[in-house]
């Protein structure tokens, strides 16, 4: 459990109102940042806010404004964006509860959060309304002001607790629709969906976890920098073979035939895929 919360709240299902606390669902797996640097000394490169006519611009001095003509703006004052808001802040209101299916993930952000109750008068009405949701399989869509902006959100009973997730609004969201003109309709015979409902089911997995899968750039982004800290000499493993264009039957055939040896399991442990040291991931080995 973290030790602090992001931020607190309430949410609100009608009249009844429970306090919550915030947790962020996400969290530093160890990635390797990089600064950028001048070549000729190596000086960290700082970033300034500067003004054409009056130079360096102090924060205090710096407002909003919207382009409304070219080179033409209106500012817009930080008192007047908060008037425009009706609810309050960090208070998240449910509008509406719906099968776990009806909200389609083309609609998630990466922005996720586990909800805990706030305090000992919250964890009733926190549990009563989990476990209902919980019990029918259903979410949440609710809205809210969090962290000064406007979120739609997705409410969603995960192993006891409730996890929120912010949503893109529909204008954000572009629709498969808008490429079928695009796409073809190839002709598919018997045998091709034969074989490939085949190879399908030699992936299919009754116990699945993304556990197994790791950033294989960032482990090998980690091993070449601190092979520079320490001075030693870097060895770049030959390129991978580029991927052969076959006839597709002969594909499905051989790759089906891969599967059933083994050499194509979509199942593959944090051991066995953290021995392999191919700088090419194919997507066989990456399906389970």
């Amino acid at each position: 459990m973290p030790v602090r919360s992001n931020c607190k709240g309430h949410l609100k299902l009608s009249l009844v109102s429970i306090p919550v606390k915030a947790y962020s669902a996400t969290r530093a797996a160890g990635n390797v940042n990089l600064h950028q640097l001048h070549s000729k000394c190596n000086s960290r490169i700082k970033h300034k806010k500067v003004c054409p006519l009056h130079g360096e611009v102090p924060k205090e001095e710096i407002v909003s404004g919207y382009e409304y003509a070219k080179g033409q703006y209106v500012v817009i004052d930080a008192d007047e964006l908060a008037r425009l808001r009706e609810r309050g802040e960090r208070e998240i209101t449910i509008d509406a509860v719906v099968e776990s299916s009806a909200v389609d993930p083309l609609y998630y952000t990466e922005k996720s959060y586990y909800l805990m109750p706030d305090g000992a008068v919250g964890h009733k009405p926190y549990a009563l309304l989990q476990q209902a949701l919980e019990s029918e399989k259903q979410v949440a869509v609710a809205h809210g002001v969090l962290f000064g902006r406007d979120e739609l959100v997705l409410l969603r009973p995960v192993d006891g607790l409730l996890a929120l997730t912010a949503l893109k609004y529909e204008a954000e969201v572009a629709h498969a629709e808008q490429f079928a003109e695009e796409l073809a309709t190839p002709t598919l015979s018997k045998e091709e969906l034969g074989l490939t409902h085949t190879l399908i089911q030699a992936f299919e997995k009754k116990k699945f976890s993304l556990e197994g899968f790791k950033d294989e750039y960032v482990e090998k982004l980690a091993e070449l920098v601190q092979a520079k800290v320490e001075g030693k000499e870097l060895v770049t493993p030959p390129p991978a073979d580029e991927p052969k264009v076959i006839n597709l039957m002969d594909a499905l055939k051989k790759s089906l035939a891969k599967a059933k040896q083994g050499e194509g399991k979509p199942a593959r442990s944090r051991e066995n895929s953290s021995s392999r040291k191919h700088a090419s991931a194919r997507p066989h080995r990456k399906t389970g």
